[in-house]
């Protein structure tokens, strides 16, 4: 990194600054999220490989301006890591992972200067449902929350109530709205139910490619072509795919 951005060195490093690197660690972020999703280890080496290289680039810009340094952040990291687990390097007790959340959760806000507001930990440019999940693990800390799974599908049963009444109004708006908060209630039942809601859609994304992926090949092997197919073809063609093609 210090030979592409020194002198001599290679003219499109040298043009990068932050702004123009926040869309490559987004991107390269999601690959390794991909490489997981789809059980490939030799693939998540390399993206992670990609990963560390915006880390590294980031903090090679922050040198260069004299604030810190590729070192202070693996040193930061580490101190981190040893002052959040006093259960492990030091004398408290947490033997559950729902306490060892809760001590974590208030050594946060002893380092943030005390008292803040309690979601604004979670970042906003996170993905949507994946910040629904987070934001009601936060309300959910200090007791914020439905008291089980089933109260939640009740919850989900009057949002697509309301949703359905939007869509009978005039206002857009409103379906809007009944939406977002259909889409929230499912990730809080996702919460309920000990499942990361990105990685069940994300799961669902990967059915549905496969399966619609069935149904062209399936298809093509006929001389037929999805647009010129009806919608009762593409069904019966579906629910074969949903027997046949690979998760």
């Amino acid at each position: 990194m210090n030979v592409l951005r020194g002198p001599g060195g290679c003219p499109w490093d040298r043009e990068q600054d932050y702004g123009s690197l926040r869309s490559y660690l987004l991107e390269e972020s999601f690959e390794v999220a991909e490489a997981i999703d789809r059980g490939d280890r030799d693939q998540l080496r390399e993206e992670l490989g990609d990963l560390l290289f915006q880390i590294v680039f980031l903090a090679r810009l922050a040198e260069e301006q004299g604030r810190f340094t590729i070192h202070d952040v693996v040193d930061g990291i580490a101190d981190k890591l040893v002052r959040r687990h006093p259960h492990v390097f030091g004398s408290a007790v947490a033997t559950t992972a729902d306490q060892v959340a809760r001590n974590w959760e208030e050594i946060k806000r002893g380092e943030k200067g005390g008292q803040r507001a309690l979601l604004d930990s979670v970042p906003r440019a996170l993905p949507a449902l994946l910040a629904a999940q987070r934001l009601g693990d936060k309300a959910a800390q200090v007791g914020f929350d439905w008291p089980d799974a089933s109260a939640v599908l009740a919850k989900i049963q009057e949002e697509a109530s309301e949703l359905r009444e939007a869509l009978a109004g005039p206002e857009p708006d409103a379906v809007r709205h009944e939406f977002g908060d259909l889409l929230f209630s499912l990730a809080m039942l996702a919460r309920h139910l000990r499942l990361d809601a990105e990685a069940a859609l994300a799961g669902a994304n990967r059915r549905f490619r496969s399966r619609f992926g069935w149904v062209e090949q399936e298809l093509a092997r006929r001389g037929e072509r999805p647009e010129g197919a009806s919608f009762a073809r593409l069904e019966q063609l579906w629910q074969e795919a949903k027997t046949r093609a690979a998760d």
